[in-house]
């Protein structure tokens, strides 16, 4: 099958992680700010399912990380989450930020023209629901969006459920490290894209996904060195921490 793409990559090659997610509060709307500021236009979000069903941004398994709060996201209620202090484990700059949905940092990325990588972050047990609760969502937020999102994950069962509940969304498979059998993966769950930590790739792979009509994104890229090193290699995009000091383009 072939892959659930465009059929031109329309994502720029810089992509801002977690929002600018080291000078602001990470998957907040005060990191998309920043992140805009420094002329970025795609953001990696991590998505998850609140105790009630509403999808929210928040890339742990639990509160303690990122907020006041204690406990599992997937035992908080969104009036739970909506309470919390996003920001003050950040800095006082940042006292009172909250937990957006998706919902809202979706209308706001849009309202900026700006465009989104949604990495599908399932709390335990949570695989197939959220996958496809991510899809269903992206597809009713980005409906008539000349550029959809991009969704990502290390979950081979959420990327399943998000290409059976919205199969024209493009999707792209998340790896630590390259397996023998990565393109087999990407074939079978119809991907567009590979999302390789850095450190893992090497320009022979690079091409062979380009051979296999993948595009290959890296994380978290924040040496300008590696960036360029990986830029010549025929990288098509970079997810980085460091905003102020890789151009965005």
């Amino acid at each position: 099958m072939s892959p659930a793409a465009p059929a031109a990559w329309p994502y720029p090659a810089r992509i801002a992680h977690r929002g600018a997610g080291l000078r602001a509060p990470e998957n907040t709307l005060a990191a998309l700010r920043e992140g805009a500021a420094f002329g970025y236009l795609m953001f990696e979000l991590d998505a998850k399912l609140s105790g009630d069903g509403v999808l929210v941004l928040m890339h742990d398994e639990t509160l303690e990380r990122t907020t006041d709060g204690r406990g599992r996201v997937a035992a908080s209620s969104l009036a739970d989450l909506m309470r919390l202090d996003a920001g003050s484990w950040h800095s006082a700059r940042y006292a009172g930020e909250g937990v957006p949905t998706l919902a809202r940092a979706a209308a706001w990325l849009r309202a900026n023209g700006l465009h989104a990588n949604l990495e599908i972050k399932p709390c335990p047990g949570r695989e197939r629901e959220t996958g496809a609760a991510v899809a269903i969502e992206a597809e009713r937020l980005w409906d008539a969006a000349s550029v959809p999102p991009l969704l990502s994950s290390f979950s081979v069962e959420a990327l399943e459920a998000a290409r059976r509940a919205a199969p024209r969304l493009p999707r792209a498979l998340l790896l630590q490290d390259v397996p023998h059998d990565w393109a087999a993966r990407c074939r079978e769950l119809g991907c567009a894209a590979l999302v390789v930590q850095e450190s893992a790739l090497d320009e022979a792979t690079i091409s062979r996904a380009h051979a296999e009509s993948l595009k290959v994104l890296a994380y978290t890229v924040n040496d300008p060195a590696r960036a360029a090193a990986l830029d010549a290699w025929g990288i098509d995009g970079l997810i980085t921490d460091a905003v102020e000091r890789i151009s965005p383009g």
